[in-house]
């Protein structure tokens, strides 16, 4: 299996027949031509970078045509302007947005990544090979 990294707004005008979250850790989605795709971020030591939340249903991106998909990165140690910060925030974070949306509805993801400055906390989107459905 090989892995292909990629820009999350190659998703536009795909049509997934799944959208999963994997423990707050992964987002995985298929196409309806059997493509794969992934959210997620290779843990390391002394750092983590998980799904803080989702707003909107990931059912709402399946079935239909991808009309947006946007990644926002705020990696400059400062809490977005009405970002609730977690309970115990180390010295480096980084917090990603996803942006996706069909004719059925949006979903915002918010992905917390945080470290102690040595290690990555950017979330990768890759597409899967060798799994093809």
């Amino acid at each position: 299996m090989t892995y292909e990294k990629l820009s999350v707004e190659i998703l536009k005008g795909k049509t997934f027949t799944s959208a999963e979250n994997v423990n707050n850790e992964e987002l995985r989605f298929t196409t309806s031509e059997g493509e794969r795709f992934r959210l997620y971020h290779e843990q390391d030591c002394c750092e983590s970078v998980t799904i803080e939340s989702i707003v909107g249903d990931l059912q709402d991106l399946v079935g239909e045509p991808i009309l947006l998909a946007e990644e926002v990165v705020n990696d400059s140690n400062v809490n977005p302007e009405g970002v609730q910060v977690p309970e115990y925030q180390d010295d480096c974070f980084t917090w990603t947005f996803y942006k996706f949306a069909t004719r059925k509805g949006y979903v915002d993801v918010r992905w917390y990544g945080e470290s102690n400055g040595y290690y990555s906390e950017r979330v990768d989107f890759e597409r899967v090979e060798g799994e093809k459905t």
